[in-house]
């Protein structure tokens, strides 16, 4: 079973302590979020099983960090000025604003039955293109429309990566094909955000640029389409709840030669199949675009350099052909947020107990889960029964995220930690202080085995991988 519908999510993540909404004291603003206790825990596991999985698992990829706001430039020569917009579309009638290839996903406020253009009184403008990156100015300005100071908040991370490109390459000595991986927060002034934390105007992407030989290229972007699949799944995300998608060349960004989106299935609920999918990650084929847009030496048909400001060439010298070009670039890109919010609702589940009471159990994967182990006190007014969880909790949580709980009854306590994906309960009762021994109770079975204290340790790193 997988969440019916994102709202759901939006009641447990509140109500649980995963997100929230931002500025929430003063009426929020629109689309932004703030994560909870629990929601950094769950990003960062994702962050780090990503990071792991790329960087750590593998001997061909870097990490980088790179800045938020960079010089103009960057965004000038790789299009972003000119190209890097949504269609826009006001309706007179009701002055709101949309994009107009997502009418589809909002009500129109007067009519909230029809789609924005649906209903006979919807007076909808022409398309124009919408810029999306947020503008901000450096240094001391006369004025915001200082054309000299203006800046922009990065609209994505690869940007930082290729202009880096060179650093990376002879600092650490890298041979073809190798990697660049980044994690790090970036900003789009979407024109219709929503569906909680599917689409905002902040958001945190994990990208990596692999860079190849222009023959390599298709051969490895299979490759890494493949593997990604297979990564998304080991999240414990359902495959029949993802897809491949191929984008049409009407589709294509005008650098790419290829890119295959994967999409999950995050609105369960539309009757319309084809309706029910939208991206989780996309996995492109850039070409040599980007090395070759922020390089001083390429030049245009007419003999004139491309990037006259540029101070570096980003070209590839392979000692054993003797050949110098512009690497290929493959990049798989895939937002925090979207992860987060795919992996809760293939872990959403619902349990009837013996009374027949619906439970809701979030069967995330051991390693994702916010919180690894709950220690409960059986009777929290025995000092020697609180004193003894207390201790195994400090413990262990050196080598795991535990908490101590003792604010309810035995019942209540394993439906909370069940609902926020607490793999494991550890109860510590009246016989733990004459066979030092306590009952673990798992999640998605609610069985419970009687484990040695000494053992503890080993027993719970065995099970939770």
């Amino acid at each position: 079973m997988t969440a019916p519908n994102i709202e759901t999510i939006v009641s447990l993540a509140k109500r649980r302590g995963f997100v929230f909404p931002a500025s929430e004291i003063y009426g929020g603003l629109g689309s932004s979020w703030d994560y909870g206790s629990l929601g950094v825990e769950l990003a960062n596991n994702i962050k780090k099983s990503w990071w792991r999985w790329l960087v750590y698992e593998r001997d061909d990829i870097e990490g980088l960090d790179s800045s938020i706001i960079q010089n103009r430039n960057v965004w000038k020569y790789s299009g972003h000025e000119t190209t890097f917009s949504d269609p826009l579309v006001d309706c007179r009638a009701c002055k709101g604003r949309y994009r107009l290839d997502k009418l589809q996903d909002v009500q129109c406020p007067n009519h909230p039955e029809a789609h924005p253009g649906e209903d006979k009184e919807c007076d909808l403008t022409e398309a124009r293109e919408f810029n999306l990156m947020f503008r901000t100015t450096v240094g001391a300005v006369s004025t915001d429309e200082d054309e000299s100071a203006l800046a922009y908040l990065r609209p994505e991370t690869a940007q930082g990566i290729f202009i880096n490109f060179a650093n990376v390459l002879n600092t650490s000595r890298r041979k073809l094909p190798f990697g660049i991986a980044q994690i790090g927060k970036a900003f789009r002034n979407e024109v219709t955000p929503g569906n909680f934390i599917f689409r905002t105007r902040e958001f945190e992407q994990m990208e990596m640029e692999y860079f190849v030989r222009p023959e390599d290229a298709p051969q490895i972007h299979q490759q890494w389409i493949d593997d990604f699949h297979g990564w998304i799944q080991s999240l414990g995300i359902s495959a029949e709840n993802l897809k491949l998608y191929e984008q049409s060349a009407d589709e294509l960004a005008h650098y790419a030669e290829r890119t295959v989106d994967i999409l999950y299935r995050y609105f369960p609920e539309r009757a319309d199949e084809e309706k029910q999918w939208d991206e989780l990650m996309g996995i492109a084929n850039r070409t040599d675009y980007d090395l070759r847009v922020h390089s001083k030496k390429p030049e245009d048909a007419e003999g004139k350099r491309i990037n006259p400001d540029s101070t570096d060439d980003l070209s590839y010298f392979d000692e054993a052909t003797k050949q110098r070009f512009y690497p290929y670039v493959i990049e798989p890109a895939i937002g925090v947020n979207r992860t987060l919010l795919a992996v809760m609702m293939d872990a959403y589940t619902e349990k009837s107990n013996e009374k027949g009471e619906t439970r809701v159990i979030l069967k995330l994967k051991p390693e994702l889960s916010p919180i690894k182990l709950a220690i409960l006190p059986l009777a929290k007014n025995k000092p020697e029964i609180v004193e003894l969880a207390r201790k195994i909790k400090n413990d262990l949580q050196p080598s795991m995220r535990a908490v101590y709980d003792d604010t309810g009854g035995i019942g209540k306590l394993y439906a909370r930690q069940d609902e926020i994906g607490t793999p494991f309960c550890v109860t510590v009762d009246h016989e733990s202080l004459e066979d030092n021994a306590v009952t673990i109770r798992d999640r998605d079975t609610w069985e419970q085995e009687r484990v040695a204290i000494g053992q503890l340790k080993e027993y719970l790193h065995k099970r939770a991988g």
